[in-house]
């Protein structure tokens, strides 16, 4: 993989992934070890998308006068399973949109899709961020999105292809809504469901 040719990584998971020895992202999953290098992520899931879902002009009174900088929200993904979300700032926007990126990267997890019906979630889930709270609920084949077109963006790069969604509280407030529906899809994998135990 190009990426890892003149990565040097800082952790002992990058190490690992370095020469080799963790081959899947699912492992890192299973055991639980936090991500802390975006190449792991880069090496492991190269099939990732991106998506910008908002860049705001933000502001900030200082001492030294106002301070403007551009925030940039990003969706990555790669509809198989794995989806992030992620915000960065700087003055240019180019740089934000890297940053949230990398980000996103970061915060990558897991979706369980279904049991039996991989084109949805396996049950309902809730999902909080600031004012905003979203429901997701399975729905059958053929269904689509019945979502926002923010929540759609996450839906869709992690790879749910018919959902049902009710949401409250200030929902035009993109990165809330986009974090309450990835905060959502978290607890698919989270949740132990009754067909996880084994005798």
């Amino acid at each position: 993989m190009s990426v890892l040719e003149d990565w040097i990584p800082r952790t002992r998971l990058g190490r690992l992934v370095k020469k080799g020895q963790i081959t899947s992202i699912e492992e890192i999953f299973r055991m639980g070890l936090p991500i802390k290098e975006v190449e792991i992520i880069e090496a492991l899931l190269p099939d990732l998308q991106e998506k910008v879902v908002e860049i705001n002009l933000v502001q900030k009174q200082t001492d030294a006068g106002e301070i403007s900088r551009f925030k940039a929200t990003v969706v990555v993904g790669n509809q198989k399973g794995y989806v992030g979300v992620g915000e960065g700032k700087a003055k240019e926007i180019n740089p934000a949109i890297t940053m949230a990126i990398k980000n996103a990267k970061l915060n990558v997890i897991p979706v369980r899709l279904g049991c039996g019906m991989p084109h949805s979630i396996p049950f309902k889930v809730r999902g909080k961020s600031g004012s905003v709270e979203v429901v997701l609920i399975p729905a059958p084949k053929g269904t689509g999105l019945v979502a926002a077109d923010a929540a759609k963006v996450v839906l869709s790069m992690a790879g749910v292809k018919d959902v049902w969604s009710r949401s409250r509280g200030h929902t035009k407030t993109t990165p809330n809504f986009v974090k309450a529906v990835y905060n959502a899809l978290k607890q698919t994998y989270q949740v132990v469901a009754p067909w996880d135990w084994t005798l």
